[in-house]
């Protein structure tokens, strides 16, 4: 027989044991090579038997390896398909079964496609787990129940607690889910649970006889209210270097309305001395005329925008100092400044929600 490596040691038998245990897998061995001659001639029938009785005696992967595929055989592919899941649950790591897995994978994929499964879940370890009244372990079970198509009846059942049950329905090569709890019982003389006494007609401590007891309602934890979000400070960079190019801006303007302002000062008392004059120019005076008005003109202009620069300038530092020195906001506010400018003045105007 093809065994699985050992992991660890068992502990010594007693001699008695030791000579069962011995002598079962003697008979079991014997059982196994039959069934593997009888495969081999095709007698099927004669080889299901004889696994059968070696299975019995020894459950080990290659058994149901072997047990599998000559269901697989005889078309009783429900139970192939729980001895090939077996023994693809518990293959070994052995270059010498390597090559057979494919085998088994493929022909449990063609047995579980005729078939249908239930997966069995009772909550509480050691349950007996049966489906249509026969045993089929004990929970929690190592892998599907293989069934036929239809609907079964799974129970559930472990001393101390009540029975469980439930009917399924399962379709060909589909998989149904049986999910069973196990009501604890109560022993005699074991004192009910307060909610179970007041249920039973009698009184919770503290409550008059023959009063209705209010059943409190959970505490529920007090809501700490939203955490205040952290200050960030990519707006106040922002801001902050807005105010300094209008700063530059508003600078750089004003030294340009000066000079052109004294451009227009120095040609106008150059016309006055020369004794003319821009109201109803003369042809000679014409084009320094035209350049008086080009220059005042330009001086106004730049000026404007210098004051606009300027007021621009001291909005972004407000905007930066109000984002700075505001309050932060919790998790459910939302507030924005944003600087307001235009040619009478500038300001702040906050935007948000609460």
């Amino acid at each position: 027989m093809i065994a699985a490596p050992d992991i660890a040691a068992a502990q010594p038998a007693a001699p008695r044991e030791a000579s069962a245990s011995a002598d079962a897998a003697t008979r079991a061995d014997a059982f196994f090579r039959r069934g593997l001659r009888l495969y081999s001639d095709g007698k099927y029938v004669e080889a299901e038997s004889e696994l059968q009785s070696a299975w019995e005696l020894s459950p080990t992967f290659d058994v149901a390896y072997n047990l599998g595929n000559t269901k697989y055989q005889l078309k009783k592919h429900r139970e192939a398909a729980q001895y090939l899941s077996h023994a693809l649950r518990h293959w070994p790591l052995m270059k010498a079964a390597a090559k057979l897995k494919p085998t088994a994978e493929k022909r449990l994929a063609e047995s579980r496609a005729q078939v249908g499964a239930l997966v069995v879940t009772a909550g509480v370890a050691g349950a007996e787990v049966m489906v249509d009244g026969k045993a089929v372990g004990k929970a929690p079970l190592e892998g599907e129940v293989f069934v036929e198509p239809g609907e079964h009846r799974v129970e559930v059942r472990l001393e101390g607690y009540g029975p469980a049950s439930k009917t399924v329905k399962v379709a060909k090569g589909g998989t149904a889910v049986a999910a069973l709890a196990l009501p604890p019982l109560q022993s005699e003389g074991q004192e009910a649970a307060p909610g179970a006494r007041a249920a039973e007609g009698g009184s919770a401590p503290g409550a008059a006889a023959g009063a209705p007891v209010a059943e409190m309602p959970p505490a529920v934890p007090a809501y700490p209210g939203p955490e205040p979000q952290k200050r960030s400070w990519v707006p106040v960079i922002a801001l902050g270097a807005a105010s300094a190019v209008g700063l530059g801006v508003g600078i750089g303007t004003t030294v340009a309305s000066n000079a052109a302002s004294d451009d227009a000062r120095e040609q106008s008392a150059a016309i006055i001395q020369g004794r003319g004059q821009c109201v109803r120019p003369e042809s000679a005076w014409v084009g320094p005329c035209e350049q008086v008005r080009n220059d005042a003109s330009r001086a106004d202009t730049l000026g404007n925008v210098a004051r606009v620069a300027f007021i621009a300038s001291g909005a972004f530092a407000i905007a930066a100092a109000t984002y700075v020195l505001w309050p932060k906001p919790k998790r459910s506010e939302s507030a924005v400044a944003l600087p307001v400018v235009h040619s009478d003045g500038a300001g702040i105007a906050v935007m948000g929600a609460w």
